[in-house]
């Protein structure tokens, strides 16, 4: 039986053609890229991409097959997905089932044999454009129509798709990473009782919970809209601001929660969204990049001692060091385009990171945020001694 067919169109005009490998349909989003050589299963189900068609700059996808314990939420998360070579039979003794299989039967669209090297080119060159991938024939919807379809759809600039991508009521977590794992890397405090952290969902990935959890804290994780009256109530020993999709500074409940929590004694640490909100909280202001960040190989400089860390990221917003508030700085730079990486204010128990420490797969050089968030909760909880390493 021959292959189904399918095409991707940009608002730009560009249509291309290539072979069906997920969900029949038509499907429409943000075109981003990503550079990472492994961790499709995490991409996939990371609410971060909600509303985003992802090219994957590696030639192969798939070969390792599909494992429910390595997603990163309950479902796949992202608009459309895109691959040079799809890998159809996968090796590998953990996969329950192949991508293919896996894209069909969560109702995604995707595509292969296509040139995804024209395409990351076309997105470095032009900047981030919507798309449109449709296994319907070009006489069921023409080229032209594909692509204005396209062209009028919403940008990501001015969307809040974080409110409601995470949780609608809060609950507890417990799951801990494994040790063997990250043994060396995370905190080592003998707690007396486990201190309380709140986390904010604004779309937040599993292994940053299952780390928190291996630091020893109890997790408490509340839905993005989440006043901060009812948080302090909770009685947190510390706050965690997630990762998240979309438009930052749409996020406006979000922002004015955490402008109320940032006036408590709190230990608050963000990441990625979770950074940009803590940062729009502050008063500072957001920027959409030209094409974004989204690998597993970025360079990060630490402003304090000079150290590079390689690290993990997914954003396509940025927050202008320029408009921090006094007594806030910038904590790290990315040394690929020196955008802002992390800020940290300087008397308060406060800083986030544009970049992903959790990441798996991903490199663990920052795993040493999670340390620094508990030495900074137990000094509030008045506990002597710091994380080690």
């Amino acid at each position: 039986m021959a292959a189904a067919l399918a095409r991707i169109a940009f608002a730009d005009g560009t249509v291309l053609r290539g072979r069906s490998v997920g969900a029949a349909g038509t499907t429409g989003g943000e075109a981003v890229f990503n550079t990472g050589m492994t961790g499709y299963e995490e991409v996939l189900s990371d609410p971060s991409y909600r509303g985003q068609i992802v090219t994957m700059t590696y030639p192969e996808i798939g070969n390792y097959g599909i494992n429910p314990e390595d997603m990163e939420s309950d479902k796949a998360q992202i608009a459309g997905f895109v691959m040079r070579q799809c890998c159809d039979v996968p090796s590998n003794f953990r996969s329950v089932e192949s991508l293919p299989d896996f894209l069909r039967r969560s109702g995604i669209v995707a595509i292969d044999d296509v040139d995804t090297r024209a395409i990351t080119r076309k997105l470095r060159v032009s900047g981030a454009m919507n798309a449109v991938i449709s296994t319907l024939t070009s006489d069921e919807l023409p080229d032209a129509a594909l692509v204005e379809k396209a062209r009028t759809m919403p940008s990501m600039a001015g969307l809040d798709l974080a409110s409601d991508v995470g949780t609608k009521a809060p609950y507890a977590w417990t799951e801990a990473a494994e040790a063997k794992s990250f043994n060396s890397e995370l905190p080592r405090l003998a707690w007396k009782t486990s201190p309380h952290v709140v986390a904010i969902d604004f779309g937040i990935k599993r292994n940053i919970l299952r780390l928190l959890a291996a630091s020893g804290f109890r997790i408490t994780v509340v839905p993005a809209s989440h006043p901060a009256d009812a948080i302090m109530k909770l009685a947190p020993d510390g706050i965690f601001l997630s990762n998240g999709p979309g438009d930052p500074a749409a996020v406006v409940g979000g922002i004015a929660s955490v402008k109320r929590l940032i006036e408590t004694d709190v230990p608050l640490f963000g990441i990625c969204l979770g950074h940009q909100i803590l940062s729009l909280a502050y008063g500072a202001r957001t920027y959409k990049l030209k094409f974004g960040h989204r690998g597993a190989n970025h360079p990060i400089k630490r402003l304090r001692d000079g150290a590079v860390e390689i690290a993990s990221h997914n954003h396509g917003f940025a927050v202008d060091p320029k408009t921090l508030p006094a007594g806030v700085r910038m904590s790290h730079v990315n040394l690929n385009d020196n955008t802002c990486a992390g800020i940290e204010h300087e008397r308060k128990r406060q800083f986030s990171v544009q970049y992903h420490p959790e990441a798996g797969p991903g490199p663990a050089d920052p795993l040493y945020l999670f340390r620094q968030f508990a030495d900074h909760v137990a000094e509030r909880v008045g506990l002597a001694g710091a994380a080690s390493r």
